[in-house]
């Protein structure tokens, strides 16, 4: 059995957006010992956001978007391993990968991402359905819809909804099955997600609300999807996005923490010396709420990698970063800042009916979070603005000339 060691040698475990941006990070901090990224999957890593957009298009080239350059990690000295972590001994600071080598570590580093949430009923497993989290995922999506007419989409979260418009603009016919009362329901206020569906509906997507899926069946050379109401819905694939679970059945095997993800405290530590958790796979304290959360999107993860990274390299603080999300749905782009919360109150700033606008959440008069749709110069403001507990009122909000960038650019911060 081989067996690697190096002096501070600093180990990461998945090679997505948080992982490669720890080693960046490190790099870039002036870390001189050994890095390692393990990557379990057969590509070099890539971007995952324009899986469920670009990639799907119908004049997309079909190629992946890499993390960083092909010249990048061997002019960082990082060395990548095509490879899984199979166990973990954080006693001997030793992990054990798919070949049997032996990796010994200074640091380790939870990378490890989320996987899809199983599709809960009869016939889930049926070629034709398909999940959508990896590059392989798209590539056989890019395949299919080459040939398709009818899709159904299960789930109108973020990756329902991008993949319905993607399929929508190459001319096809789709049904999106949404459980819950509205779409992008544990994401977006009920004023943005009504909007949402006006015009997704506009667009041609037939969205049935309140209705999930019961069962999928073949039927003749397709499918034949019935639904929690008994209707049936024929197609020719089916894509289902019902969420995400973390990866931590390797940090929970080693004796990490877990509770909806691997248990973190501010300064994204496990409860295990020298091992931290980054990303889709860290349950860490919420930066303004004190509330232990799991962020799943490209900031998180890659602000997670800068702030790990720091601490590795001897610097001591509270992770405690404003968390953003987008989302682009056929032409339009949905961009928010901060967690809003179902008691929030919403106040629109502008004309939904321009297709350019936003909304201001209020909570306790403090502004939580700010979604924006095609309206980029508010995001940007917003992300400055939100966690820094400013007071505000409905009727400040809506005066003439009021403007989330005048008002981040004037610096006001008044405590809540």
């Amino acid at each position: 059995m081989e067996s690697r060691t190096a002096a501070d040698h600093v180990l990461i475990i998945g090679a997505g957006q948080a992982g490669v941006q720890v080693a960046d990070s490190l790099r870039t901090a002036g870390h001189t010992g050994a890095i390692t990224l393990l990557n379990d999957e057969d590509a070099v890593p890539y971007q995952r956001p324009p899986l469920s957009k670009d990639y799907l298009c119908a004049d997309s080239l079909a190629a992946p978007l890499p993390l960083r350059g092909p010249e990048f990690f061997t002019q960082h000295d990082i060395t990548v391993l095509p490879s899984a972590a199979t166990a973990v001994d954080t006693a001997a600071r030793k992990v054990t990968l798919t070949d049997g080598t032996i990796v010994e570590y200074t640091h380790l580093v939870f990378a490890t991402g989320a996987a899809n949430r199983a599709l809960p009923c009869p016939g889930a497993d049926l070629e034709g359905v398909h999940g959508l989290r990896t590059l392989w995922d798209a590539e056989n999506l890019q395949q299919a819809l080459s040939t398709a007419q009818r899709v159904v989409v299960i789930g109108a979260g973020f990756i329902g909804l991008e993949f319905a418009a993607a399929a929508r603009a190459r001319g096809l016919q789709v049904t999106v099955l949404e459980f819950a009362s509205r779409p992008m329901g544990r994401a977006l206020s009920a004023t943005a997600a009504d909007w949402f569906t006006t015009k997704h509906t506009q667009d041609g997507i037939t969205l049935r609300l309140n209705e999930g899926v019961a069962a999928i069946r073949s039927a003749g050379l397709g499918l034949r999807v019935q639904s929690t109401t008994g209707a049936h819905y024929d197609a020719d694939l089916v894509l289902y996005g019902v969420g995400v679970l973390p990866r931590t059945a390797l940090a929970q095997a080693a004796g990490l923490r877990v509770d909806n993800g691997i248990v973190v405290d501010s300064s994204l530590r496990t409860t295990v010396d020298g091992v931290f958790a980054v990303g889709d796979c860290a349950s860490f304290p919420h930066p303004n709420t004190g509330a232990r959360t799991r962020i799943e999107s490209v900031q998180n993860a890659t602000d997670h990698g800068r702030h790990v990274a720091r601490m590795i390299t001897g610097e001591s603080g509270s992770y405690s970063e404003t968390p953003w999300f987008w989302s682009m749905q056929g032409p339009t782009r949905l961009q928010i800042a901060g967690i809003s919360s179902p008691a929030d109150e919403p106040v629109v700033l502008g004309n939904p009916d321009s297709g350019k606008f936003s909304i201001a959440l209020l909570r306790d008069g403090v502004l939580s979070a700010v979604e924006s749709v095609n309206s980029a110069a508010d995001h940007i403001a917003a992300r400055r603005l939100v966690g820094q507990g400013i007071k505000l009122t409905p009727q400040e909000l809506c005066a003439p000339g009021f403007s989330l960038k005048a008002l981040a650019k004037a610096e006001v911060s008044l405590p809540a």
